[in-house]
C-alpha cells in the first residue's frame, strides 16, 4: 500500500479545549484512524469533507462522526459555523479537556480553519491563532481562508467563565 505524504494527526490544546486535526482515512486505513482517536481520547469527528469512509466501525467504537462538508479552500459557511461552536460549547462544557477530531482532506485548510474560529471565539486574536496552528500544521489555512478569519467577529462564544453551564442547548450529536 502506497502512503500518500500526508501530515501526521497534530492535537491542540488551548484552556480547556482539545482539537485533534488529521487528514481523511479511507476504509483501508481506517483502523489506525480509530488508533489514533482513541490514543487522543477524541469521541467526537467532524468531518467537513466528502465521505471517503464508512463511519459504522467508527460509531461502533463509540465515536460520533458528524458530517459537515463545506468546499475546499472556502470558507465555511455560517450554518457550519454555528453547528461547530454549538458543538464545542456543549462538548467542553461538560467534559473540559475532552478532545474533539475535526478532518479535511489533508488537514491543512478547511479543518484548522474551524479551529481557528474555536480558538478566536474563546478569545484569542486570529492572528496568533494562525500562528499557534501552523507551529503544529506547517502550510495549513490559505489565502481567503486567512481573509475570513481576519474579517471575523467573535462573539466570545467559547469564553467558560464559570463552571455552571446552563446544559439545556446542548448537543448537536
Amino acid at each position: 500500500v502506497t502512503r500518500m505524504n500526508r501530515p501526521a494527526p497534530v492535537e491542540l490544546c488551548y484552556r480547556n479545549m482539545r482539537f485533534l486535526i488529521t487528514h481523511n482515512p479511507t476504509n483501508a486505513t481506517l483502523s489506525s484512524f480509530i488508533e489514533d482517536l482513541k490514543k487522543y481520547g477524541a469521541t467526537t469527528v467532524v468531518r467537513v469533507c466528502e465521505v471517503t469512509y464508512d463511519k459504522t466501525p467508527l460509531e461502533e467504537d463509540g465515536i460520533t462522526v458528524l458530517d459537515w462538508p463545506f468546499d475546499d479552500g472556502a470558507a465555511p459557511p455560517s450554518e457550519i459555523v454555528e453547528d461547530w461552536l454549538t458543538l464545542l460549547r456543549c462538548k467542553f462544557g461538560e467534559e473540559p479537556g475532552s478532545c474533539v477530531a475535526v478532518h479535511c482532506v489533508a488537514g491543512l485548510g478547511r479543518a484548522p480553519v474551524l479551529v481557528a474560529l474555536a480558538l478566536i471565539e474563546s478569545g484569542m486574536k486570529y492572528e496568533d491563532a494562525i500562528q499557534f496552528i501552523r507551529q503544529k500544521r506547517r502550510g495549513a489555512i490559505n489565502s481567503k481562508q486567512l481573509t475570513y478569519l481576519e474579517k471575523y467577529r467573535p462573539k466570545q462564544r467559547l469564553r467558560f467563565k464559570d463552571a455552571h453551564h446552563p446544559k439545556n442547548k446542548c448537543c448537536v450529536a
